[in-house]
């Protein structure tokens, strides 16, 4: 795409998809007995059956798409244990050793991958790199040198300095040696491969939508087939169940947007990002075409927020100011779940479903919190405990960690739920070609988006998951839920959850 076109933004594609091949493995069709099912094919997915298979036992992955296609493939790819200024945060909200235990965990991770990559010879443009967070703003130096201080303490080769080797002056930066950056799909393609087989299956194109708890566990298909399994691992980024255990309230999600540019400038190599607001993020990726250099950030809530296409256009001009962009082939976006009290959700489902187990919440990190859940359940169902179990127990009570966030981001649900049901709503059906509106027919919200044949696409506006109204995503062409996060593509079928429920059509004459 040359620059000159790009001004609209509106059909995203991931460099990752677009370099590998999609998977074709087999929907489920029958009913099935398992020793481990897991719900989700990506990251965690993936990479905990790999290693369930290793450990000897029989386990089949349930996709709903095919794999490797959600969060998984619209990341940075960044291998970092640096995840903004999280140690500080984590040593004063949670105690020392949960912070010894959250740096082991994603410094593990990265050997981790390290480790399989040179045994499998997996070639997926791995590189061992430094990662910096950095400050423009006097504020925030204070912060830097205590998380060099803390992070030394747990035992992360990090140190200070004052200078970076970007064109622009920065105030202050803390830099953790021995980071990377990979190709994520390349790599997991390559465990994916180990998978299927021998006892053990993929099955895409297979949603699930419920499970039946107790002694045996089931996992019930959206075909209506059953997987009964001792183990059931819930690996599908938002949780697709959650009865009772009010995961809703405990994780609120966040969209970030992500250009892939070529630039006329040499880039000097490393992984950045910055502490202050608006989240600026860069690395380099090699590519068959030549070097492209990620620009990433502009978040927001899910559904809320101005025109997505603003975005993209924010990240464009920020690249624009430090290099000279002189294409953008690939742009896209990705979706991440937010604990409220800044760490993931790995372990058992609750206190009462000893046989359930779920991995979510992992911030915008996932490559190595991924990763490091993969290790932690592979832990818990062959050994019974992990070494990293505490500070990442989904039943961990933090009261004061988590608490304000509580109040305001359920605040924010009820907020948007309330405004979404009153707000005043056009008559007309004037609805441009490629984009969408919620108007009002015949006395019903109604969302409608025109194709490029004119064609109009009806669809109910009310979210299927807790009943939120959904706004429209010009940049994704999509629906969103401004309350939980749950996406559906024009036409009303679901592209994230937490639903599992496809919006009802509606045609009117």
């Amino acid at each position: 795409m040359d620059n000159k076109n790009i001004s609209s933004f509106t059909n995203p594609k991931s460099y990752w998809l677009s370099s590998t091949e999609e998977t074709n493995f087999p929907p489920l069709r029958e009913d099935i007995s398992v020793d481990v099912a897991i719900v989700g094919g990506g990251m965690v997915g993936i990479t905990t059956a790999f290693l369930l298979k290793r450990g000897g036992l029989k386990v089949s992955v349930l996709e709903s798409d095919h794999i490797l296609q959600g969060v998984t493939a619209h990341t940075t790819g960044k291998l970092t244990s640096q995840h903004g200024l999280i140690y500080g945060k984590i040593k004063s909200q949670h105690g020392t050793e949960k912070a010894k235990q959250y740096a082991e965990a994603n410094e593990s991770a990265i050997k981790f991958i390290s480790n399989i990559i040179n045994e499998k010879q997996i070639n997926c443009d791995f590189s061992s790199q430094s990662s910096f967070v950095y400050t423009q703003k006097d504020k925030y130096i204070g912060q830097i040198n205590k998380e060099v201080e803390i992070a030394s303490a747990m035992g992360i080769n990090a140190s200070y300095t004052e200078t970076i080797p970007l064109p622009f002056s920065i105030k202050g930066a803390v830099e953790f040696k021995n980071q990377a950056q990979f190709h994520p799909l390349k790599y997991l393609l390559s465990l994916a491969e180990d998978i299927h087989g021998d006892g053990c299956n993929i099955f895409e194109m297979t949603p699930a939508v419920d499970m039946e708890k107790g002694t045996i566990t089931r996992v019930i298909t959206k075909n209506g087939y059953k997987v009964t399994a001792k183990k059931i691992i819930i690996a599908s980024h938002y949780p697709f169940y959650d009865k009772a255990n009010l995961y809703f309230s405990r994780i609120y999600v966040h969209r970030s947007y992500i250009l892939a540019a070529k630039i006329k400038e040499n880039f000097p190599g490393g992984m950045y990002i910055n502490a202050e607001q608006p989240v600026r993020s860069l690395r380099s990726i090699p590519t068959e075409d030549g070097e492209l250099i990620v620009f990433a950030g502009d978040h927001h809530k899910t559904g809320q927020g101005p025109n997505t296409i603003n975005h993209y256009q924010n990240l464009e001009k920020f690249g624009n100011n430090i290099y000279t962009i002189e294409s953008i082939p690939y742009y896209w976006s990705t979706q991440d779940c937010m604990p409220l009290d800044n760490l993931p959700h790995v372990g058992n489902l609750s206190e009462n479903t000893p046989n359930i187990y779920i991995a979510t919440g992992f911030r915008k990190w996932g490559m190595t919190n991924s990763t490091a859940s993969a290790i932690i359940l592979k832990d818990l169902i062959v050994n019974g405990s992990s070494p990293w179990g505490d500070v990442y127990n989904p039943s961990r009570f933090t009261p004061m960690a988590s608490i304000k966030n509580f109040i305001v981001e359920n605040f924010n649900v009820a907020e948007q739920f309330i405004s979404g049901k009153v707000s005043r709503l056009p008559d007309e059906l004037d609805v441009p070609v490629g984009d969408g509106k919620v108007l009002e027919i015949k006395g019903k919200r109604v969302g409608v988006y025109r194709d490029e044949n004119n064609k109009l696409y009806f669809v109910d506006t009310t979210c299927p998951h807790l009943g939120c109204e959904l706004k429209w995503n010009l940049a994704e062409k999509s629906w969103d839920c401004p309350c939980h996060g749950s996406r559906y593509t024009y036409k009303g079928e679901v592209l994230e959850g937490p639903t599992t429920k496809p919006l009802k059509r509606l045609y009117y004459n």
